[in-house]
């Protein structure tokens, strides 16, 4: 069944916001961080050595997203995947930057 083309348009404009609130390297490693489960604020912040207050911004930016999703427990506030299949996205990036790497050997070979 295809799409119409308003429908195309605004679902491709929803995988693109997606592909914003991930696109940034701190974004790219606190999911994978969140790939083992949940975690406070202080324990992502720690983990990639940034700020707290940098940290939460980026939370929120994939909150908004539907990335991530959250909940307080007493004065901390805890975070996880809200749908751990971006991991597979992880995954297919990892093997377009192998193909890249397959592609430039093959043309250094052949200078």
């Amino acid at each position: 069944m295809n799409m119409p083309d308003s429908k195309k348009r605004l679902l491709f404009q929803k995988q693109a916001q997606i592909a914003q609130a991930i696109g940034h390297p701190l974004r790219l490693e606190i999911i994978d961080f969140l790939k083992d489960g949940e975690q406070c604020v202080c324990d992502i912040a720690e983990q990639i050595g940034a700020e707290r207050s940098n940290v939460s911004r980026h939370l929120s930016v994939m909150v908004a997203a539907g990335v991530l999703e959250h909940r307080k427990e007493g004065l901390k506030v805890i975070y996880r995947l809200k749908c751990p299949c971006i991991l597979e996205f992880f995954k297919c990036m990892s093997s377009v930057l192998k193909q890249q790497v397959r592609e430039s050997r093959k043309l250094l070979a052949e200078l």
